[in-house]
C-alpha cells in the first residue's frame, strides 16, 4: 500500500535530495516548511547551501504543473505543497503556542485523520523528522513518526572497524612466520576481507601463540607489518590497533585514513607523531596541514574578538595541547616560536580550506564526525597530487544537531573507501589517556 509522507524542514536541510527518496509513495512539504527553507538560504555554511538548493529544486518542478496539486517524482510517487492546517485547534490545545513546529504537526494531522475517513482504504501518513520531539508529539497525536534512515550508512553493529581477529589452527600461524605471508584461501575465507585491512590470528586451541597481519592492496595475501613498533617522534603504540594506525599513517602508499575511536584513544596523537615525522624528518611533504571545525554547526569564527589567530585558539587548543606533549615544551609561548621556526605546521579551522587544492602536504582533519558527507566529499575531493589525508573522529560525540553515528560524513567515507586500496581504517578501541579517562568513556 502506497503511503503520504509529510515532511520536517529538517529533513531536507539535512539532505536536500530527501524529497526523492521514497520511491513510489507520496510525499507532502508543508507551506510552512518553505517559509523556514526561505530563513535559511543566505547562511554561508552547509545548511544555507542545502536550503538554496531546495529551494532551486522545487523551482524547477514547478515548470511542470502545479506543486500544491501534485508533481510526478522519476520514482513514481507524487509531490505536493500542502498549506491546509484546519487541523491547528486541537494542536494549539494540546500545545499551546502555534509555532512553525506545531503547523507541520497540523498538516500531517489532517492528512491523518482524512485517510481514516476512507477506513481500510486510507493509506498510512507518516511524518519524517530528525527533532525527537517533533517525533515525540505527533506520537501524542496519534501520527506515525520516523526518523530521516536514507542517509545511514551501516547499522552500528555492522560498522567497518578495519581489524578482524580469527581464530586457526597454531600451524597456520607457523607457516605464516616461517614465509612472512599467507594466501586468503589458506584462512578458508573466500571474501570479507578488504584491502589494507588488519588480521589478528589466534591460536584456536588455546596458546598465547598470534600475528598481526594486513591484507595487501589486492585483497589476495596476507602480509607482517611493513613497521617496527619503535618509537614516532617519542610516541610508542600502546596496543594493537595503534600499531595498525601507525601502519597506516606512515604508508606513504595509503593516501587516505580515516582513525575512529572515544577519547583518549590517541587518535590525534598518533597521527600528529606521524605527520611531524614525515614533513620534518623525512621531508615528504611539504607541510603538515591541521584543520577542525571550529564550531560544530559550521559557523564563521568573524563574530569573535581579536586576530584570526586570536579566534582560532580555543577552537584548536586540543591540537595545541598535542603538539606541546609532542615537543616538550616547558613554559608557556615555547610552542609558538617552535611553530614560528618551523614554518611548515600550519593550524586552520576548517572554514579556511575549503575551495583549495592542497598538494603535497600531510592534511589532518580532526572532529570529521561533525561533517556531513557533502563536507566530507568537498574536503577529500580538494587533496592535490603527493598528498595524505588523515580524518579523525568519534562518532558517538556528535555535536551536530541533525548528524548521527550512522548519518555522519566520517563515517560515510569509511563505508564508501573500505574497498579501495589508496585508503586504510582503523577504530581505537582501547583508551591510553588514564584509567580515569577509559573508564569515563565506558560508563559515563
Amino acid at each position: 500500500m502506497k503511503k503520504i509522507y509529510v515532511l520536517d524542514t529538517n529533513v531536507l536541510l539535512h539532505d536536500p535530495l530527501a524529497m526523492f527518496s521514497f520511491e513510489e509513495n507520496e510525499v507532502v512539504i508543508p507551506s510552512v516548511v518553505l517559509e523556514e527553507i526561505d530563513s535559511k538560504k543566505r547562511l554561508a555554511d552547509e545548511i544555507g547551501r542545502n536550503a538554496r538548493f531546495v529551494s532551486r529544486e522545487l523551482d524547477r518542478m514547478r515548470g511542470q504543473g502545479h506543486l500544491h496539486a501534485g508533481i510526478a517524482l522519476p520514482s513514481g510517487g507524487l509531490l505536493k505543497v500542502e498549506m491546509n492546517h484546519r487541523r491547528f485547534v486541537r494542536v494549539q490545545e494540546l500545545f499551546g503556542e502555534m509555532t512553525n513546529d506545531n503547523r507541520i504537526l497540523a498538516v500531517a494531522l489532517n492528512y491523518h485523520m482524512e485517510e481514516l475517513e476512507h477506513g481500510e482504504a486510507g493509506r498510512p501518513v507518516i511524518l519524517v523528522s530528525k527533532d525527537v520531539l517533533v517525533r515525540v508529539k505527533a506520537d501524542v497525536l496519534g501520527i506515525k513518526a520516523e526518523d530521516y534512515l536514507s542517509d545511514r550508512t551501516v547499522t552500528p553493529s555492522d560498522q567497518y572497524t578495519g581489524h578482524v581477529t580469527l581464530r586457526v589452527h597454531p600451524s597456520v600461524i607457523d607457516e605464516f612466520y616461517n614465509f612472512r605471508f599467507l594466501s586468503v584461501r589458506q584462512l578458508g575465507i573466500s571474501s570479507g576481507l578488504h584491502p589494507n585491512e588488519f588480521v589478528i590470528l589466534r591460536d584456536e586451541l588455546g596458546t598465547s601463540k598470534s600475528a598481526l597481519l594486513k591484507v595487501s592492496p589486492d585483497g589476495q595475501r596476507l602480509e607482517p607489518l611493513h613497521l617496527s613498533n619503535d618509537p614516532v617522534w617519542g610516541i610508542t603504540a600502546r596496543n594493537a590497533q595503534q600499531r595498525m594506525a601507525l601502519e597506516l599513517l606512515l604508508s606513504d602508499d595509503i593516501p587516505l585514513v580515516t582513525l575512529t575511536g572515544r577519547a583518549g584513544t590517541g587518535k590525534t596523537l598518533l597521527t600528529l607523531a606521524a605527520g611531524l615525522i614525515k614533513v620534518e624528518d623525512e621531508h615528504k611533504y611539504k607541510k603538515l596541514l591541521i584543520a577542525r571545525p571550529v564550531v560544530p554547526m559550521g559557523k564563521d569564527i568573524g563574530y569573535l574578538p581579536g586576530e584570526k589567530e586570536e579566534k582560532l585558539r580555543p577552537w584548536m587548543q586540543p591540537i595545541y595541547d598535542n603538539l606541546e606533549f609532542l615537543f616538550n615544551t616547558k613554559k608557556s609561548g615555547d610552542l609558538d616560536k617552535i611553530l614560528m621556526g618551523l614554518g611548515s605546521i600550519q593550524v586552520e579551522a576548517l572554514t579556511y580550506i575549503r575551495g583549495r587544492s592542497i598538494p603535497g602536504q600531510f592534511i589532518i582533519i580532526d572532529e570529521a564526525q561533525n561533517l556531513s558527507r557533502h563536507e566530507v566529499k568537498t574536503i577529500v575531493s580538494r587533496v592535490g597530487e603527493q598528498s595524505k589525508i588523515v580524518l579523525l573522529g568519534d562518532p558517538e560525540q556528535i555535536d551536530h544537531p541533525y548528524l548521527d553515528a550512522q548519518s555522519n560524513g566520517l563515517t560515510y567515507l569509511v563505508e564508501r573507501f573500505r574497498e579501495e586500496s589508496i585508503s586504510g581504517h582503523v577504530t581505537l578501541e582501547k583508551g591510553e589517556r588514564s584509567r580515569l579517562a577509559q573508564l569515563a568513556a565506558e560508563r559515563l
